[in-house]
């Protein structure tokens, strides 16, 4: 439990107390804020609950903060003092020995600090990647993969029932296009003379892969091809590139529970079911020989087309199929992780999911920005078919999967980021990976020495950790309190940057400790203290570095 969850619960405890005795109305408890001040000579907790319960008590909000204050019943040693500032609010002091709670609560907690049931089993899909099979991953892939599978830890983490998901686009033009270059490198390699498609894909893989089709199916014919080489062509091409981004991700430290083809969507009637259920509901119609689907009723700007003339369905068809198949499943809330560039598209999915009788909030799409890719000081451009991009594959080769996923994390998904590779390649504070896993490898060095002179830390008397007073010791133990919150924030706000800018900030706050002072000394009561609070503070950087996804190392 945080420090911040007991100080919650000690005035929820006073509010039954005023409510017994008429003070306040009977039934549930309001809701308030219990925040960490800005300015830390306002205390270490301050809320604002008088403020919200003063017109039940019919009486003014600095009055309510005192009779709030004269109810509170905390355990002995945990407050210093209670003070009521400006219109009502109420600020809490904590005695410094009620921080040593928190290491307490973290060996107890046994690697699992941080962790809640708050999700209360809910069940959730994270679908995120789900790039074409039509090129390798490029860098934008990777913030994406690095961000829902940290998200998917995190959901986990507190409580609910995650399922991670990639959608596989194998249906639709480009596939057909990804045939056709194939089928037409493939005459290159023959020594025929082609016009290569406009819009075809043009990265060398298509020529290796042109190479491994020869040599699995043998020449080509010369001219056009027909639908079923056409056709052979796309789907060999695809179940390649798709094994390559499979192992890309396994890599990267991804695993998915389900790899979803949307050919299951045609081959198991899941469209045709879908969109009887829209035209059940009245939001199809037919108009120009095409059908659709009435989005404007939702706040659309224009009602989007499920059907051509030609009797081809769209690919927003098969989205409507797919999310209807999604909560078939039995999810409680559907995730959506797309790139940036799909903006566009969010209101008329968020129209399907009304349309179909569902609570658009058990929708959320996130949208990540794309990486700028800086190599010297210069943007590297990235265009899939012009084949002028990096591949992730080449940036975990060149600076490593930690490093990748750690920075890709470093900032909100819909804020830009620039990822610069000399900087992730250096061993200084300036790498931001290095810098958390090196606090971690240099606790774990601390007891590696400890072991070597006999100290048993392990076996020590907790009464020592009194002789915790350093400053430096009070604001570690505080930040150390306040990681259940932070990992309850990313959760409920799906940010799971909040995680890496807390580890950073831990990771901060022990260098600058290591640096003033010694941790094993002649003094053995105080060296047991601050092994047991760097236990502590390893303990939380495992257990952040395991929800992104990164190596907590033991050396470095």
């Amino acid at each position: 439990m945080s420090m911040r969850k007991r100080v919650a619960d000690l005035i929820s405890a006073a509010l039954l107390v005023l409510q017994k005795n008429g003070v306040i109305a009977t039934g549930d408890l309001p809701i308030f804020q219990v925040d960490i001040p800005k300015i830390p000579e306002h205390g270490d907790f301050a809320t604002n609950v008088a403020l919200v319960v003063a017109k039940s008590a019919r009486q003014a909000p600095r009055q309510v903060a005192a009779l709030i204050r004269e109810a509170l019943n905390p355990p002995p040693g945990m407050l210093a003092r209670v003070d009521i500032a400006g219109p009502g609010f109420i600020n809490f002091f904590l005695e410094d020995s009620s921080w040593l709670q928190v290491l307490a609560d973290i060996e107890a907690a046994q690697g699992k600090y941080g962790d809640s049931t708050m999700g209360a089993g809910k069940k959730v899909q994270v679908e995120f990647v789900s790039a074409n099979p039509t090129g390798p991953l490029h860098v934008g892939h990777g913030r994406g993969a690095a961000l829902g599978d940290a998200l998917a830890n995190i959901l986990a983490a507190t409580g609910h029932q995650v399922e991670r998901e990639y959608y596989i686009n194998d249906v639709g033009l480009q596939m057909q296009t990804l045939g056709l270059s194939l089928f037409r490198r493939a005459q290159e390699l023959q020594g025929l003379s082609v016009t290569f498609p406009e819009h075809g894909y043009q990265g060398d893989y298509i020529k290796t892969l042109a190479q491994h089709y020869l040599a699995a199916h043998g020449p080509v014919p010369a001219g056009d091809p027909d639908s079923q080489t056409l056709e052979r062509c796309g789907r060999f091409a695809g179940e390649a590139i798709l094994a390559e981004i499979q192992q890309d991700l396994a890599d990267f430290g991804v695993q998915f529970d389900h790899w979803y083809s949307e050919t299951r969507l045609f081959q198991e009637q899941i469209l045709d079911k879908a969109l009887a259920t829209l035209q059940d509901q009245g939001y199809l119609y037919e108009a120009d020989g095409a059908l659709w689907f009435r989005a404007t009723a939702f706040g659309d700007e224009k009602d989007r087309v499920v059907r051509r003339q030609t009797g081809v369905t769209t690919y927003f068809a098969s989205d409507i199929a797919y999310h209807w198949l999604k909560f078939q499943r039995g999810f409680d809330q559907v995730i959506d992780i797309w790139g940036a560039d799909h903006h566009g598209y969010v209101p008329r999915l968020q129209a399907v999911v009304q349309a179909l009788g569902i609570a658009p909030e058990r929708l959320t799409v996130l949208l990540v920005q794309l990486v700028s890719l800086l190599r010297e000081g210069q943007p590297v451009a990235m265009t899939t078919r012009g084949g002028t991009f990096v591949t992730l594959r080449q940036v975990m080769d060149e600076v490593g999967k930690d490093v990748a996923r750690f920075i890709f994390l470093s900032r909100r998904a819909d804020a830009q980021l620039e990822f610069d590779l000399e900087v992730a390649k250096k061993q200084t504070s300036e790498n931001p990976v290095y810098y958390v896993q090196y606090a971690h490898a240099r606790l774990a060095s601390v007891f590696r020495l400890a072991a070597e002179r006999g100290i048993a830390w392990q076996e020590a008397d907790r009464a020592v950790l009194t002789r915790l007073s350093q400053p430096e010791e009070m604001a570690i133990l505080k930040v150390l309190a306040g990681y259940p919150d932070v990992v309850a924030a990313a959760a409920r706000h799906l940010e799971p940057h909040r995680i890496t800018y807390y580890l950073t900030e831990l990771a901060k706050e022990l260098h600058a400790y290591y640096y003033k002072h010694r941790f094993l000394s002649d003094d053995l009561e105080l060296t047991q203290a601050r092994l047991l609070l760097v236990r502590g503070i390893q303990s939380v950087l495992d257990h952040g570095l395991r929800l992104l996804g990164v190596e907590a190392p033991e050396t470095m």
